[in-house]
C-alpha cells in the first residue's frame, strides 16, 4: 500500500524522520528527503512540523520519551542514577545521530525537562545538596544522555608491525608520557572499550560528589 494513502500526523512524520536519520543520518534529513520517503510534497509536511529545526526538536521528544522510566529503588543514589544514565545509552546509541541532534538544541523541551528532572530528583533523595545537584548536572553534561566525546582524538597507532615501531619510535622523544600510555596500559595494542570507558567517567564522577556529599561540602 502506498504510504501517501494513509493520512499523515506530526507522529507518523516524525517517525519517518527517525527512520530516515537512522538510514542516512542526520545531515541527510532534510524535508524533501522525508517528503520522497512519505510519498507527498515537502509543503505536505509543513503542517506537522514547523522547520527542520521543530522536526528534529520532535525526533529527540520522540526518542527521550521512549527512554524506560525512573523506578522507585531503595538503592543507594549513585547506583540509581548509573542505571538510569545506561539506560539512556544503550537506548539512544541505537540511533547514531541522536548525539548530535540533542547537542545542537537550543533549549530543552518539558520532555527533555522531565527526562533531567528526573536525574534531580535521584541526587536529592540521596541527600545531596541543591549545589552538589547543581554542579552534579553541570558536570554531567551530555553524560547524562549516555554520550561522551574525545575532544582531539590522537593518531591511531599504524597496524603494520615496522611502521608501528618507526611510529612509536618517532613520538618517544616528543611525547613519552603517550607512548609510555599506549604501550603499557592494559588494553595496549587494542581498541579503547568505549562503553567501560564511559563508565569509568562516570563512576569517577559520581564518586567524587559523594565524597563532598559526605564532608557536607559547601560551596565557598
Amino acid at each position: 500500500m502506498s504510504t501517501s494513502r494513509t493520512p499523515l500526523d506530526r507522529l507518523r512524520v516524525i517517525d519517518a524522520a527517525i527512520a530516515l536519520a537512522d538510514d542516512d543520518g542526520l545531515d541527510a534529513t532534510t524535508m524533501r528527503r522525508l517528503a520522497d520517503r512519505l510519498e507527498v510534497t515537502p509543503m505536505a509536511l509543513y503542517k506537522h512540523v514547523g522547520s527542520r529545526e521543530d522536526l528534529i526538536d520532535g525526533m529527540v521528544d520522540r526518542l527521550v520519551g521512549a527512554l524506560p522510566p525512573a523506578s522507585a529503588s531503595s538503592e543507594h543514589w549513585q547506583t540509581a542514577l548509573t542505571a538510569r544514565i545506561i539506560a539512556a545509552r544503550a537506548a539512544l546509541g541505537v540511533h547514531p545521530w541522536a548525539q548530535d541532534a540533542i547537542e545542537t538544541r537550543t533549549l530543552a523541551s518539558p520532555v527533555v525537562l522531565g527526562y533531567m528532572d528526573s536525574l534531580m530528583e535521584i541526587m536529592f533523595a540521596g541527600g545531596l545538596s541543591a549545589d552538589l545537584v547543581h554542579h552534579g548536572m553541570h558536570a554531567l553534561s551530555t553524560r547524562m544522555w549516555g554520550f561522551t566525546r574525545d575532544v582531539m582524538p590522537t593518531p591511531a597507532v599504524p597496524d603494520d608491525p615496522a611502521a608501528r615501531d618507526a611510529a612509536l619510535a618517532a613520538f618517544q622523544s616528543a611525547f613519552p608520557a603517550i607512548v609510555r600510555m599506549a604501550t603499557t596500559a592494559s588494553h595496549a595494542g587494542s581498541s579503547c572499550d568505549d562503553d567501560a570507558e564511559f563508565r569509568f567517567a562516570l563512576d569517577l564522577l559520581l564518586d567524587g560528589l559523594e565524597r563532598r556529599r559526605a564532608a557536607g561540602w559547601m560551596p565557598g
